[in-house]
């Protein structure tokens, strides 16, 4: 039975204690249920003022699609998995958020995951999304194995690969030119008179992090300056292994005059090391990385970087995934390469021979 009760200026309609129904939408809108049907689907032409006759009806009922049945007959579920390496970092974020605008103005909602680098959560995820019958993942690999990959595969799962390359796995991919802006900001470096430049990468089992330190040792063949392999460190993309490594780099003699952090949470704890060693940067160490500090760790734009695009490799990945699962994409693999823009700030400094004489990193 239908009731109707006035409260707070409005109209409020119910149906017993049961969830409306589409028939229920269908005659108080006056219209058959196939006519509500296509209005919420949007798989046929309705006249303007039916339309917004069923919108009222629904939003007057608080109606909601049942999503399951219609996934059962589209074996579509109208929902996607994004599944990131470190959520906290503020470039991943920006990423998702990329992401998942694109996937809502699509009319699609986006699970987010977190693996931590792990190899053991990703398996996890994966069954799990899955399990879920999710229409494609969007997803920051862990290593540099296609096994997930042809997993996905086997499971007839659209898959776009996010920032990393993966051997010998047969997906499309979005990612920045690692290689390119690693290779401008060693050259600044060069440039301004350093020669002793530590790099601090990721693992090596990552291609970001293997292409950064191909950049770097680009930058130094092209200028013909000796590369010396005690100033090259792989570690992981965290803060924690960025201060271990600047470390070991500070402990280094001689010391060096610059140092070239592989992502922002590497620079952050290269950062917080210099400080504790008093080293000034940059008047006694030059410090550069990949992405902006957090801005509640600096007043003003403080460390020169190479700024990747990271909202529009979130939207980029998400428009091809759409793509794939409505068969607009173009055939074959698609790699997707974004250039990385050089932003000159105060880390960086100024050439060496125009420093201060009495500018000295302590020991």
């Amino acid at each position: 039975m239908v009731s109707i009760s006035y409260s707070s200026g409005k109209f409020i309609l119910g149906i017993g204690h049961r969830m409306p129904t589409i028939r229920d939408v269908a005659k108080l809108a006056g219209v058959s249920p196939i006519t509500v049907s296509r209005v919420i689907n949007s798989t046929s032409y309705t006249s303007e003022e039916t339309k917004k006759r069923v919108e009222a009806a629904i939003r007057q009922l608080g109606y909601v699609p049942n999503t399951l049945a219609r996934s059962l007959r589209s074996r579509r579920t109208c929902t996607l998995a994004l599944v990131l390496t470190d959520i906290t970092n503020p470039f991943w974020t920006t990423v998702a958020r990329g992401a998942e605008d694109v996937a809502s103005k699509a009319g699609f909602s986006m699970m987010l995951g977190n693996t931590d680098e792990s190899e053991e959560k990703q398996a996890r995820y994966m069954q799990a999304l899955l399990e879920k019958q999710i229409d494609g993942i969007l997803f920051v690999p862990v290593g540099n194995t296609p096994a997930v990959i042809r997993m996905l595969k086997r499971q007839d799962v659209p898959v776009v690969v996010l920032d990393r390359r993966i051997t010998g796995a047969k997906a499309d991919v979005v990612r920045c030119d690692s290689d390119g802006g690693a290779y401008n900001l060693t050259h600044l470096l060069l440039s301004l008179g350093h020669r002793r430049i530590a790099v601090l990468s990721g693992p090596q089992s990552i291609s970001t992090a293997e292409d950064r330190v191909r950049g770097y040792q680009r930058a130094f063949a092209e200028q013909g300056v000796p590369i010396q392999p005690e100033l090259m460190q792989y570690g992981n993309f965290t803060v924690e292994s960025g201060a271990e490594m600047a470390r070991h780099a500070l402990k280094l003699s001689p010391r060096p005059t610059a140092i070239f952090a592989g992502n922002n949470f590497i620079a952050i704890g290269a950062l917080k090391v210099l400080q504790e060693f008093h080293v000034r940067v940059p008047e006694d160490v030059a410090l550069v990385g990949f992405d902006d500090l957090p801005a509640n760790l600096t007043i003003d734009p403080f460390l020169t970087v190479a700024r990747q695009p990271a909202y529009e490799m979130g939207s980029r990945a998400a428009d091809l995934l759409l793509a794939r699962l409505d068969g607009t994409a173009p055939k074959g693999h698609q790699e997707v390469i974004l250039p990385t823009e050089i932003e000159v700030h105060r880390s960086s400094g100024s050439p060496i021979s125009t420093r201060g004489a009495g500018s000295t990193v302590p020991s």
